[in-house]
């Protein structure tokens, strides 16, 4: 049974035009009108965030929102709103770690009273609307929230550092791969930091054995006709799949296994790489050549997963196509893009570079704002949302990378100015999204997401060294303080390790220096990009385009094309030869 929207209450609350045995009036806006009637009607809010690819929340649909009783109790003392966590962000940062779906109970001025993970029979969701009704005192789930804060230090100490890392070194599992004891997946963090441990003396060979196995495992995931890697396992042994292909993982993975290809040359990650990217551009492409969302585990409640993608191309086709979310959003295509350029960078492959520019060009087309940042729908009923003009600034950046155009770097500065301008918060750290005008409750204070923050905090730091400007320097240690603050020595965190560990030192650093158009410049700047290391700058710096994007840093005027391998304090001799570029970087370090 599909869900019913409807833009009002009317229905809803008009007396003797609202059937108790009806399916349920779900509204599809979040705003505070929805708060405003639960106070005019004495009702409490249910909200229900899914997600277009979620197979439990069908099954919810199916079950418990279908059950006459859940019905009754929802019509006489609830209103209902269903949300796409991938439309809304901002609900998304606040309640994405009881999703999907999410089920959250609150009172009409805001409070939140119960917050439930998953998947919820019908029985079990009628007792607990019922215990709702009897004792609105919030339950177990809701803890008051923290007051902001910001650590002295754009570091974190010492001993929470280690902490931090214990947690990462405790959570490994050495018989399977992978971080955790259930769900296995390529945790893009948790992989960087593995990966940005390989050269270290102390640490170098234990993280090649982790990451190797971890990736090797992920194989498993890999959808071996169509491409494309499903979410996650839910057993430990990575064989019990979740079907759905999220935009995300895609990026993600595409991401690290290409950086694994450059580090050690397994034509196994080559192919899976490929077989990554083949699925972005044959499922997950729009014809105007941005990216859509995900795609469903399941063709149907009769077809699920785990019958359908058992099949063959041909026989896949006879039955048809799971469902793809078509939505074009900035974050997604951001993502996207950044994945699309590293593909590129250590393939040396011209397709790849072409479709993130294409994407770019519809995001700048179709969702800029004043002033460099992004909206993230065609319609946005919130925001605007930090992870758009976050992981539009990254996609910039990355394409300053593997291009050398500096106007990729200046809109990826852009980006940066309208994060500061709209999402930074004195108090600490960088806030997802502004609060809406007469906010209530828990939504009068804004959510702060670490891996929003994290990648505010390297964004700011790359730009640092990628433009010379000082300033950048305070965005990241501003984002860094937060993080520190709020670092749980319990928890794997990766993605605070990562943030500190950039803001440690400067990039790997090679730069070219030679024309735009000169066949031997453009082989030293595509054998730069190769190089094995994530946190890498490389500028292309063309004489006639004025100073060198860093400006710090002084070049001499050579007769032909040269590269330069570069630390904080001192540069290589210059490389005319491709191949001498890794060995040039390696001495430098």
């Amino acid at each position: 049974m599909s869900r019913i929207l409807i833009s009002g209450l009317l229905a809803l609350t008009c007396a003797g035009a609202w059937s108790l045995d009806a399916p349920i009036a779900w509204q599809a806006r979040w705003n505070e009108a929805l708060f405003a009637e639960a106070g005019r009607t004495h009702r409490f809010v249910l909200l229900d965030l899914h997600a277009v690819w979620c197979h439990w929340c069908h099954v919810m649909d199916e079950e418990t929102y279908a059950d006459p009783k859940v019905r009754r109790l929802i019509a006489a003392h609830y209103v209902p709103v269903s949300i796409d966590a991938d439309a809304d962000p901002a609900l998304t940062s606040r309640y994405g770690d009881w999703g999907w779906p999410a089920t959250i109970v609150l009172a009409a001025d805001g409070t939140e009273i119960v917050k439930r993970r998953g998947f919820i029979p019908p029985e079990q969701m009628a007792s607990l609307l019922q215990a709702i009704i009897d004792d609105p005192t919030p339950g177990p789930s809701v803890e008051a929230a923290a007051a902001p804060k910001t650590a002295r230090s754009p570091a974190l100490e010492p001993a929470q550092r280690a902490g931090l890392v214990h947690t990462y070194e405790a959570l490994y599992d050495p018989a399977h791969g992978g971080w955790g004891e259930v769900h296995k997946y390529l945790d893009a963090p948790t992989m960087e930091y593995t990966l940005a441990h390989l050269d270290a003396p102390d640490t170098g060979k234990t993280a090649e054995r982790r990451a190797r196995q971890t990736l090797d495992a992920n194989l498993t995931l890999i959808d071996p006709v169509w491409g494309g890697v499903y979410q996650y396992s839910d057993a430990i042994d990575w064989r019990s799949p979740h079907f759905e292909k999220l935009l995300a993982f895609q990026a993600d993975d595409l991401r690290l296994y290409s950086l694994a290809w450059a580090r050690w040359r397994d034509p196994r990650y080559l192919d899976a790489a490929r077989a990554l990217h083949r699925y972005l551009v044959e499922f997950l492409r729009s014809p105007e050549g941005a990216f859509y969302v995900s795609q469903d585990a399941d063709l149907s409640q009769e077809v699920t997963g785990h019958a359908f993608y058992a099949r063959d191309d041909g026989q896949r086709r006879a039955l048809g196509i799971p469902r793809v979310d078509t939505h074009l959003y900035a974050r997604e295509n951001g993502w996207a893009i950044t994945a699309l350029c590293r593909y590129h960078d250590v393939t040396g492959e011209a397709a790849p570079i072409e479709e993130a520019r294409r994407a770019a060009e519809w995001v700048l087309a179709h969702r800029a704002l004043p002033g460099g940042g992004f909206g993230h729908g065609e319609v946005d009923l919130g925001g605007p949302f930090l992870g758009d003009s976050l992981a539009m600034g990254q996609a910039f950046l990355a394409l300053y990378r593997s291009s050398g155009e500096r106007h990729w770097l200046e809109k990826s500065r852009a980006a940066m100015a309208f994060i500061q301008a709209r999402f930074k918060d004195p108090r600490g750290g960088y806030i997802s999204a502004p609060p809406a005008a007469g906010a209530s409750g828990v939504f009068r204070e804004p959510v702060r997401a670490l891996d929003e923050n994290s990648g505010v905090v390297r964004l700011a730091n790359r730009l640092r060294w990628e433009s010379g400007d000082k300033r950048y320097a305070g965005l990241a240690a501003h984002g860094m303080r937060y993080l520190a603050s709020v670092a749980r020595e319990d928890r794997l965190e990766a993605e605070i390790l990562v943030a500190d560990a950039e803001l440690a030192g400067p990039p790997v650093h090679i730069t070219i220096v030679g024309g735009r158009h000169d066949p031997a410049a453009a082989a030293l700047h595509a054998a730069a990009l190769t190089y094995p290391a994530d946190y890498l700058q490389v500028d292309w710096w063309d004489r006639s385009e004025g100073p060198p994007p860093s400006p710090e840093i002084t070049y001499p005027a050579l007769p032909r094309a040269a590269a330069f391998a570069c630390t904080a304090n001192s540069c290589s001799t210059p490389v005319f030869e491709p191949e001498g570029i890794a060995p040039a970087v390696r001495a430098a370090l």
